[in-house]
């Protein structure tokens, strides 16, 4: 197979919770463990960050690997969801892997594959352990797709474990307390392994202290006073750069060689270290075009938060969303000023418009309904002129 095919492949024949959603989800690590028994086992021996949390863990993942690029180390980093392109979710020093590896990689576990029906992102995650592998990556960061305790990639024993922050998201398969989705989470923990809680409350705290406790692990808890100058647009982002900074700690005592000169260069270069994108993200000047993928009640509640921070004259708002979200409390947090372009997107997840309208409605909102993201966008953009 070609590079298309086998991204057609992937797409169709492999459930792919990305585009269908709650059905293409497989709790357990049985099936994971099988495919990479089958291919080798290829995350045995790799040294590894493994992140979990609600909100954080893409920005925080795209930081540690911009300070361990700046400090020389070659670096993957496996990311979920992908944007645009499926390779977003698999880099190495911040570039996509090639298409010739992941059809490389296809090809020659095809009968694997097929053997044991993964789910997609099983699959993606025994590709991303492969290639790191293969291309004697010194360490990879590996971020978990849902949850922790359950998710495909907690078959690793890494270095440390980090878990962001926890807020209400995916309540069909993680709970709808804090505590029971701070409890799956905290699943990354492993025995004797350094862990850093990025952000908790009364709530979250006994649940990872209790954790850390039976798997006799440190427990760290990120802090700090200082301001960092970084090229990521948001205050919200020094909370992930203080969960990466004590994360680099952990590792530096533990005789990873880092370089705080380095460190402190590579804050500014996250965007060029790593092509991260999607988060705050300024694509255009005039008109003033940001790009977010807050998703969560808990991360668009920030990003107005944030947007509040930015000068312009009149909000506009394209939005879509996924059917599994809380979009009655997502809308409580849009601000009535603004200007909402209401779209569906092409996936099974997306909520029909006509729903959004009825949120919309609820809410009070100003808003327009159009048949897809880039209608929506010109729309907003006839709006400038």
């Amino acid at each position: 197979m070609d590079y298309n095919s086998v991204i057609r492949y992937l797409f169709n024949q492999l459930a792919n919770y990305q585009k269908i959603g709650s059905s293409a989800y497989k709790p357990g690590l049985q099936n994971i463990i099988d495919v990479l028994a089958e291919i080798g086992n290829p995350h045995l021996g790799l040294k590894t960050i493994h992140l979990a949390g609600t909100n954080g863990k893409g920005s925080t993942s795209h930081i540690l690997a911009s300070i361990l690029i700046e400090n020389g180390y070659k670096v993957g980093l496996y990311t979920s969801p992908h944007i645009k392109d499926f390779r977003e979710r698999i880099k190495i020093n911040g570039k996509l892997i090639s298409k010739y590896a992941v059809v490389d990689f296809v090809n020659q576990n095809k009968n694997t594959i097929d053997n044991l029906n993964p789910s997609f992102f099983e699959i993606t995650t025994a590709m991303a352990f492969s290639i790191f592998k293969k291309e004697n990556c010194d360490i990879a960061i590996i971020e978990t797709g849902l949850g922790g305790r359950l998710d495909s990639t907690n078959v690793i024993t890494p270095e440390v474990s980090v878990i962001t922050n926890i807020g209400i998201d995916h309540t069909k398969f993680l709970g709808t307390t804090l505590p029971q989705i701070a409890k799956e989470k905290a699943g990354i923990i492993k025995y004797n392994v350094p862990v850093v809680i990025g952000e908790f409350n009364k709530e979250t705290f006994p649940v990872f202290q209790g954790k850390a406790n039976e798997c006799k692990s440190e427990l760290v808890l990120a802090t700090s006073s200082n301001q960092y100058k970084t090229d990521l647009l948001g205050m919200f982002q020094q909370r992930n750069i203080e969960t990466a900074l004590n994360t680099i700690q952990i590792l530096s005592q533990n005789g990873w060689y880092i370089d705080s000169s380095k460190t402190k260069m590579a804050l500014t270069k996250v965007k060029t270290n790593t092509n991260f994108s999607a988060r705050l993200d300024q694509i255009s000047v005039n008109p003033k075009i940001i790009v977010d993928a807050s998703h969560n009640p808990d991360g668009i509640k920030n990003l107005f938060l944030e947007l509040n921070e930015i000068d312009f004259e009149k909000l506009h708002v394209v939005y879509g969303t996924s059917a599994d979200k809380d979009v009655n409390e997502i809308m409580s947090h849009f601000p009535l000023e603004a200007f909402y372009y209401l779209t569906g997107f092409n996936s099974e997840r997306s909520l029909p418009v006509k729903d959004l309208e009825i949120y919309a409605n609820k809410s009070k909102l100003n808003y327009s309904i159009h048949t897809d993201p880039e209608l929506a966008l010109s729309a907003a953009r006839q709006s400038y002129k």
